[in-house]
């Protein structure tokens, strides 16, 4: 029997897996505008990012979270620590398992605490990456999934493949949008009709930058940025036809020796970070924007719960 044309569905579906597993790509791809910033560094998303999908059957609240893994910092702990209070207050949990990699340790152990979880949240498991995978290992991983599931007891109530580079072009976006509210109890709307996500300007723009700097950095200076917006608003005294809007910010990071990478010879760098940001952040806003960007140390933030906190971890 199928759901009359007038039913409506509304709930939460939360993105878990390892760091890397395209959980924040997938997000993006299904708001269609981007709500969480992308890298190909493990551990990019720190916060929980909510990117919000209206249709006309339904509302789908996608809930990004920070990719699990073994915490060498106080930081770590604490992601680790917000993702599962997350996912203990969904409709749905999504396990993504990138297809281009065999499931490991880390998906396993993911995958048990899913199990743990109250009987009314449905598991469902992504099958991630799959243009990265050959139609052999697609379906190698495909038989894995379910062979994980058959091992922990987990009744998946769907397996789905799915490119979120390719996805879009080749329908299997909207497919997986149509599986997921499909699992969804019916409701009202719970967010405002164009409201993308429930992130504050704040943190998006913060993000943002983040992402800017994380772009072609290496080894662990990834993990030591941290990106804090202390002031930002429109221009006062300017034409309300050319609004401005100042954005004020401070990049963070543990050690005197790194400032020299982030800037670059005589501010290169630093430069390029900041023209990278304003485009992103213009396109967000739909403003021109002023940004004054500075480079701070907070000595091992990773680490220190008064630096965690004040950093907003």
């Amino acid at each position: 029997m199928t759901d009359s044309p007038s039913t409506f569905r509304s709930g939460f579906v939360s993105f878990v897996g390892r760091p890397n597993a395209g959980k924040s790509t997938l997000t993006n791809a299904l708001v269609g505008q981007k709500v969480a910033i992308t890298s190909d560094k493990p551990q990019t998303t720190r916060t929980v990012v909510r990117g919000i999908v209206h249709r006309p059957d339904g509302q789908l609240i996608l809930v990004d979270t920070p990719g699990i893994h073994r915490p060498r910092t106080l930081l770590g702990e604490r992601l680790n620590d917000l993702v599962e209070a997350t996912w203990t207050e969904v409709d749905v949990v999504a396990i993504c398992l990138p297809a281009n990699e065999k499931i490991g340790p880390g998906d396993r152990r993911i995958a048990e605490n899913a199990h743990k979880l109250k009987k009314g949240i449905k598991r469902v498991a992504i099958a991630t990456k799959t243009d990265l995978a050959s139609p052999d290992r697609l379906a190698e991983h495909l038989m894995e999934i379910s062979a994980l599931g058959a091992e922990l007891g987990i009744d998946w109530a769907e397996i789905i493949p799915v490119s979120s580079k390719l996805g879009a072009e080749q329908g299997q976006i909207t497919l997986l949008g149509d599986v997921l509210l499909n699992l969804l109890p019916e409701g009202p709307p719970l967010y405002p009709e164009g409201d993308l996500t429930d992130a504050p300007d704040e943190i998006l723009v913060a993000e943002l930058i983040r992402e800017a700097a994380l772009e072609g950095v290496r080894d662990e200076l990834p993990h030591s940025i941290a990106v804090v917006v202390e002031e930002m608003g429109l221009r006062e005294g300017r034409d309300e036809a050319k609004p401005l809007m100042d954005i004020h910010a401070n990049l963070f990071l543990e050690r005197d020796s790194q400032k020299g990478i982030i800037i670059g010879h005589k501010g290169s760098r630093l430069a390029d970070v900041g023209r990278r940001a304003r485009l992103q952040i213009t396109e967000l806003l739909g403003v021109p924007i002023y940004l004054d960007l500075h480079v701070k140390i907070a000595k091992d933030w990773q680490r220190d719960p008064r630096q965690l906190r004040r950093l907003g971890f």
